[in-house]
């Protein structure tokens, strides 16, 4: 039978004699233990709640003539909150949410729609507009006032870098120092593109994969641009595999960083700059 204690003790009981799950540390009228100043043994109402309301305790905006002095607003807290679940969603919103400080998360975020960032700092994978994985480039519009560019990076089979440029007037085109034992020489390739008339370009050599030599057939001016691609020295990229999750993949994990899988802890020192630290 449900019971509401003497007032005067500091503790209220509402709920059958015997609850469930007591836990207490201090009595109530010496007979009943339990901690804090209130227990109930749900549901219990307060104020209005949906048709839909079910659990031990719905809070609703309203009762009767009363509401709160902030319209729509069923709870504040002043303090700390902490959620544990056992199983299932330990929250479950509908609606939008606003915050006001830093969020710590320890686990992968899911985002059906669009991720917006005035200064986004990582990798990000998104199940929305492109397919899932693609790395996305999102800034305001250089040119036009209220819009925005959005671009999406290359992919390939290979772990590739390029240069380009426009063709010296002596056909050759010099390729990066860095390149030298960066990338490998056997896979260097060359696009070029003539400007102004047709050119009977070809390349002639690339040598110690330092520079690439031009020639026209036809014995004419060079005047063209150019596009030079090259595969990443070192272990190659497995393209297929098998396996669950990244964590499957068969090659050496350390070399790369999988965008939605691996993230770089980065902060921001005392002169606004961002410093790398690896997981």
């Amino acid at each position: 039978m449900a019971q509401v204690r003497d007032i005067d003790s500091g503790k209220i009981y509402i709920g059958p004699e015997d609850p469930k799950d007591d836990r207490s540390k201090t009595t109530l009228n010496g007979d009943k233990e339990y901690e804090g100043t209130l227990a109930a043994t749900g549901p219990a109402f307060v104020g209005g709640h949906s048709e839909d309301a079910k659990g031990v305790v719905n809070i609703g905006t309203d009762a009767a003539d009363f509401s709160p002095n902030v319209d729509g607003r069923a709870v504040d807290i002043e303090g700390d909150v902490k959620i544990v679940t056992e199983k299932g969603t330990a929250v479950d919103i509908e609606g939008d949410t606003t915050q006001v400080g830093n969020t710590n998360q320890t686990g992968k975020i899911t985002a059906s729609s669009t991720v917006k960032a005035s200064n986004f700092v990582g990798d990000i994978s998104t199940t929305s507009g492109t397919p899932p994985g693609c790395k996305l480039f999102d800034l305001p519009h250089p040119n036009i006032k209220g819009h925005r560019l959005r671009h999406g990076c290359v992919e390939g089979p290979e772990a590739a870098i390029y240069v380009r440029g426009k063709v010296s007037r002596d056909g050759v085109i010099e390729l990066p120092d860095y390149w030298q034992n960066f990338v490998d020489k056997e896979t260097i390739s060359v696009n070029l593109t003539p400007m102004g008339a047709y050119q009977e370009l070809f390349v002639d050599r690339i040598e110690y994969g330092k520079r690439v030599y031009i020639k026209n057939q036809a014995g004419g001016k060079i005047d063209a641009y150019y596009q030079v691609w090259a595969d990443r020295a070192g272990e190659k990229l497995v393209v297929e595999y098998e396996g669950e999750t990244p964590a499957d993949y068969p090659g050496d994990g350390s070399l790369y960083s999988v965008a939605g899988y691996n993230y770089d802890v980065r902060e921001i020192d005392d002169h606004a700059h961002y410093r790398t630290t690896d997981i």
